[in-house]
């Protein structure tokens, strides 16, 4: 039995005529009548009582009709689903992202998502670059938003734009010698104890900041920047962190610029290079728009098919 035969027989009962049903369906009458004369003979049971002013649905064409209706309701659903998947308006996208990425950065670019793309399921998780990176290789995520481009093996399987750029700062206590300058010199941390991300989890952070590292009295780690400023809020040392950090701070806190400023590597979005998911492309499409700075280079970079037709 055929979709198309469902939909002769929908027509009849609805028409409750074979002419007027074949006239809707744009077929000969005689045509139709073969049609559904030869799904009663695969049921083994008359639909439709035949009558000189039409036809009546027998109780067995009648519960047919319901069930007729069901299906071709479902395929039709299916297939607006599929179009709307096509489209990027459905389907799921999980992003991971470095914390401070919520500073600035996502509120307003998930947000206009979501306005956008209200169909699309979000899944977001919070990984380190070092995380991310792996995560996406591995295909536990579609998407990251990490400080530097992912490293390491595989990671040529990659495409990667910066989104945001950022320049180092500090963050200490109200009561610390630098909270009273407006500016202090990379020199003026040698010595200090330092709060900053372990290297593992930031490496391409870690590379620029190793010499001011390396010459601290002592480092504390910590993996995320709310937890660098309340160590810093503690009196455990001074922190180093982007300088979107800024919105962050606290009433026992006092950030302060570092002069010459000592540039981070960017915000990156990364993804695999041979994803076509329409819902991937869908975000790609989004960020263009949102991050016009990084636009004309995500378009050059980005497959073909995530980029939107005039």
């Amino acid at each position: 039995m055929e979709l198309r035969q469902l939909r002769y027989v929908v027509a009849v009962a609805e028409h409750r005529h074979f002419r007027r049903a074949a006239l809707a369906l744009g077929m000969t009458q005689p045509s139709l009548s073969r049609q559904v004369g030869a799904v009663e003979r695969e049921l083994g049971t008359p639909l439709f009582e035949r009558t000189a002013r039409g036809v009546v649905p027998t109780a067995a064409g009648a519960v047919y009709v319901v069930h007729a209706r069901r299906v071709l309701d479902q395929v039709e659903a299916g297939a607006t689903e599929a179009q709307r998947a096509a489209r990027g308006q459905a389907g799921s996208l999980r992003l991971g992202f470095v914390g401070e990425a919520l500073i600035e950065l996502l509120p307003s670019l998930l947000a206009r998502f979501r306005s956008a793309h209200p169909g699309v399921v979000l899944e977001c998780r919070e990984l380190s670059t070092a995380q991310s990176g792996a995560a996406l290789l591995a295909g536990d995520i579609d998407l990251a938003i990490s400080r530097g481009a992912p490293g390491g093996e595989g990671a040529e399987r990659l495409t990667a734009v910066p989104v945001a750029a950022d320049h180092l700062i500090a963050v200490c206590h109200r009561a610390h010698p630098f909270a009273g300058q407006p500016a202090i010199a990379p020199g003026q941390l040698r010595g200090q104890p330092l709060i900053a991300a372990p290297a593992a989890d930031e490496p391409a952070a870690m590379r620029v900041l190793a010499p001011l590292i390396e010459a601290a009295s002592g480092v504390t780690h910590a993996r995320d920047v709310h937890t660098v400023i309340g160590l810093a809020a503690c009196g455990m040392g001074v922190g180093l962190v982007p300088s979107s950090v800024r919105r962050l701070a606290r009433a026992e806190t006092v950030m302060v610029e570092v002069d010459p400023p000592l540039r981070l590597p960017d915000l990156t979005m990364s993804f695999r290079a041979n994803d076509i998911s329409p819902p991937l492309g869908a975000f790609l499409d989004v960020t263009r728009a949102h991050c016009p700075g990084t636009g004309k280079l995500l378009t050059r970079l980005m497959p073909r098919k995530h980029q939107k037709r005039g």
